[in-house]
């Protein structure tokens, strides 16, 4: 019955969803990767799946083989329907993912910037530092092509607080950084901060 509902999960059935889990279906029950019924219609970004999964108790923050979550991909990969939901029933804020990072820090650097807006207003910790040493604020500069997407999150981050002296694990700040690049409109706006 696993593989039944993992399958509706991924083709977006809700009908046969509710249909196994009136039978019985076990709503946590994982695949050979770990995944939830949940992660798998986060993963094919199926809104709907994921809502009735949600609506019947999913856990938002069962993480897989690999440390995803629905809540932490949903972030990570800009679903921002699925993200919502995730957020309105119990997503752990200081969830991490396998490099030690919260939800912002993958936004920041994707340019995902409506979820990174929607991370900081639910309240994830804009200075939190992964196993690279990195920030939200660094990994929209370091990894990020300096373009108005990333020029915004860097805007809404440093709006939210984060630290613009907040520097890498070599002591390199996110202004030395924009700097290197010549991300002029980044740079501007970490001097500006106090960077």
């Amino acid at each position: 019955m696993t593989e039944k509902l993992h399958r509706a999960a991924g083709a977006n059935d809700t009908a046969a969803i509710r249909t196994l889990l009136s039978q019985g279906a076990d709503l946590e029950a994982r695949d050979g990767r770990g995944r939830t019924a949940l992660l798998v219609a986060t993963h094919a970004s199926r809104i709907d799946a994921a809502a009735a999964l949600i609506e019947a108790g999913a856990d938002v923050n069962a993480k897989d083989a690999i440390d995803d979550s629905p809540y932490l991909y949903a972030g990570a990969r800009g679903f921002t329907e699925i993200l919502k939901l995730t957020l309105t029933h119990g997503a752990d804020l200081k969830s991490t993912n396998r490099y030690g990072g919260t939800a912002l820090i993958p936004a920041a650097e994707r340019g995902h910037v409506e979820v990174v807006e929607l991370l900081i207003a639910a309240g994830v910790d804009v200075d939190h530092v992964n196993k690279l040493g990195w920030t939200a604020l660094l990994e929209a500069i370091i990894l990020a092509d300096g373009g108005p997407r990333h020029v915004e999150i860097v805007k809404q981050l440093l709006a939210a607080g984060a630290n613009p002296r907040l520097a890498d694990g070599d002591g390199v700040t996110p202004l030395q950084y924009a700097r290197q690049r010549g991300y002029g409109a980044m740079a501007e706006l970490l001097q500006e901060a106090g960077g």
